[in-house]
């Protein structure tokens, strides 16, 4: 995998805090033992009182990043504006 011109061998280590608030927001259970292409991994488990993935959990976690996403360039348009008022 390709992460902007350098080789991905793993998650990113400063993704456990955006993986742990989604994990919340959606009510499902990340993590711990994991196997990708036969290789096993450890990770640390988010949201353990949270229920396990299913199929309809990945459109839903797609409409959060969405949201969150326009939440963001909103209050970055805002900051702008704001800005560009003061000046």
């Amino acid at each position: 995998m390709n992460g902007g011109g350098h080789l991905v061998t793993g998650a990113a280590s400063d993704a456990g805090p955006v993986e742990a608030s989604f994990a919340g927001a959606l009510g499902v259970r990340l993590g711990g033992t994991l196997s990708y292409g036969g290789r096993v991994e450890h990770r640390p488990v988010l949201n353990a009182h949270g229920r396990t993935v299913t199929v309809p959990d990945i459109e839903r976690a797609v409409r959060l990043s969405r949201r969150v996403g326009l939440l963001a360039l909103g209050a970055a348009a805002a900051v702008r504006i704001v800005k560009g008022q003061r000046s």
